[in-house]
């Protein structure tokens, strides 16, 4: 069983930046899928951006630019760097985790088998 632990969530004037991290305990290893999604208040998931096992990285194109992905295999936490953010960023923002490769479908919801329970950025 994986446990994902989201933070830094806040509220932000546009413009601004935050760092979300997820520590990631249980069985997960280097080699899985991680990433963010977010829910607006329309209550549609998005996918933000993932990294696989190798590093590669994929993002969307409303973040792409903006948003920087990171990991630290060591520490076993995830990371979301947010610069320039825009109020159509508001939204609670999960990790999500899945021991398959990220794929070409990456932003498919359903992929993901291990979700963190999310935090809020609300930029103004």
């Amino acid at each position: 069983h994986v446990q994902l632990v989201e933070s830094g969530g806040g509220s932000v004037q546009a413009g601004g930046s935050l760092r979300l991290s997820c520590t990631a305990s249980g069985s997960i290893r280097s080699s899985s899928c991680m990433g963010w999604f977010r829910q607006t208040s329309k209550n549609e998931r998005e996918g933000v951006a993932v990294i696989a096992g190798d590093g590669v990285r994929r993002s969307s194109n409303a973040v792409r630019g903006r948003f920087a992905i990171s990991k630290d295999d060591a520490k076993v936490t995830l990371y979301l760097d947010m610069n320039n953010l825009k109020p159509e960023d508001t939204a609670k923002y999960y990790c999500v985790a899945t021991s398959r490769n990220c794929g070409n479908n990456w932003w498919v919801p359903s992929r993901y088998d291990y979700w963190g329970q999310g935090t809020q950025v609300t930029v103004s």
